[in-house]
C-alpha cells in the first residue's frame, strides 16, 4: 500500500477514539481525515472527499444513521467498522447493512486491513471492454438454452 495513497475519514464517538484511529491507520499508509460523531463525518466528507470511511463499530450499531445514509457523498463511501471492544462474531446481524468489511482492533494485523480495503474500494473506472466467450450463441433465444 503506497503512503497516502487511500484519503481515510475515521469517525469516532469522541475526539479521543478519532484521533487514535486517524493515527493508527495513518502509520499504516492511509491519508486519515478525522472526525467525531455523524455530523461531524458528513461536515468532513465535504472537505476531504475520502475513498474509505474507517469507522467506530459503536457509533454505527447505536447512532440515527438517517442523516449518513441521505448525504450526496458520504453514501456513496464504503464503511469499514472498527472495533477495540466487540469481534467479528459478536456484530449483530442488523447492523451490517452499510458496512462493507469490519476489523477487531485488538488483533487486526497490516494483511486484514490490505484485505479489507481490497474488498470494499472498488476500481476508479469499470473496465474498458467486456465481451462474452465465443462458445456463446447470441442468435438463438435464451429461453431455448437449457
Amino acid at each position: 500500500m503506497q503512503r497516502g495513497s487511500v484519503q481515510a475519514l475515521c469517525v469516532g464517538r469522541h475526539a479521543f477514539l478519532s484521533d487514535h484511529l486517524g493515527r493508527l491507520f495513518g502509520e499504516l499508509g492511509l491519508t486519515t481525515t478525522c472526525a467525531v460523531g455523524i455530523e461531524g463525518a458528513r461536515a468532513a466528507a465535504r472537505r476531504c472527499r475520502p475513498d474509505v470511511v474507517i469507522c467506530d463499530y459503536d457509533l454505527l450499531a447505536t447512532g440515527a444513521l438517517e442523516p449518513w445514509e441521505s448525504d450526496s457523498r458520504l453514501s456513496r463511501v464504503p464503511v469499514l467498522a472498527v472495533s477495540l471492544t466487540r469481534r467479528q462474531d459478536e456484530m449483530h446481524l442488523l447492523d451490517v447493512n452499510e458496512i462493507g468489511a469490519f476489523l477487531y482492533l485488538p488483533t487486526m494485523t497490516v494483511r486484514d486491513l490490505r484485505q479489507a480495503l481490497a474488498g470494499i474500494l472498488r476500481p476508479a473506472a469499470p473496465p474498458a471492454s467486456f465481451s462474452l466467450p465465443a462458445a456463446v450463441d447470441l442468435s438463438r433465444p435464451a429461453s431455448s438454452v437449457r
